[in-house]
């Protein structure tokens, strides 16, 4: 699927890997929806980067406010293409440890967010995409681009919660690619390292370094700019189906 004049939602793209993305898609002569609930952010980037690039503040877990933003989305620029959901949280804690038991309130609204609201997205923006006239020989309709983790295959300690969420969503790669292959809609998931968003500004150099030394080649953490780059071509590439692609420098993740 060319992306040029193709309309594409982007959830968590007013920061880090969304971000990328965005500006990536804006570039190449996409429209973008930025689904984020930071409106300062999102609406600055909508802002910056002018006309075809719209925000709307949503919660991905909630079915009205993702309804509500993807018709609003259609209504400005004609039809919906392209999904990419990055939105999710990743807080540490363990199932039990000095503070007892992992509280079940966070573990469920770290399911709602990263597995619940990947689906409700995806859901939603199937049914918008199988409306679609084809856009080329295949019947290619739609594109959704899941984001998973190398935490899906190799979980650290304190990630028991965004383990299950990033595997959940590993696993709803293939069925969901087949349930929407009828409507020439195409579903991948790109598996991130360690790439470097602001989070990892504020934390200790001895740490970053750590982190870095961890990666086999390059030698470094990833950047958004370079998940961006894999989300287009997997936009492009009409035989890119059903996969999920690890995108980490072949790092492999220890206990701690």
């Amino acid at each position: 699927m060319d992306i040029a004049g193709k309309t594409a939602i982007v959830t968590g793209g007013a920061s880090g890997l969304g971000l990328g993305t965005v500006e990536l898609y804006a570039a190449k002569g996409a429209n973008v929806a930025i689904f984020d609930l930071n409106e300062e952010a999102g609406q600055a980037v909508a802002d910056r980067l002018g006309d075809k690039v719209a925000y709307f503040n949503v919660d991905v877990a909630d079915e009205a406010s993702v309804q509500t933003a993807i018709d609003a989305t259609v209504d400005r620029f004609g039809a919906l293409h392209i999904v990419n959901n990055y939105a999710g949280i990743g807080p540490a804690c363990k199932t039990y440890g000095s503070k007892g038991p992992h509280p079940i309130d966070l573990y469920m609204k770290i399911v709602m967010i990263n597995q619940v609201g990947t689906f409700n997205v995806a859901r939603l923006a199937a049914e918008k995409m199988a409306q679609n006239e084809p856009v080329n020989e295949d019947g290619s309709r739609g594109v959704i681009i899941n984001t998973a983790s190398v935490a899906a295959y190799e979980g650290q300690i304190g990630q028991v919660a965004y383990s299950a969420t990033k595997g959940a969503i590993v696993g709803m790669t293939l069925p969901m690619a087949r349930e929407l292959a009828p409507y020439g809609i195409r579903v991948n998931t790109i598996a991130p390292g360690l790439i470097h968003t602001p989070l990892f500004d504020s934390i200790e150099e001895s740490y970053y370094k750590s982190l870095e030394a961890s990666t086999v080649y390059p030698k470094r953490l990833g950047r958004p700019a370079e998940i961006a780059k894999l989300s287009l071509h997997i936009v492009d590439n009409d035989y890119i189906n059903g996969e999920v692609i690890r995108m980490d420098a072949a790092v492999r993740m220890q206990p701690k």
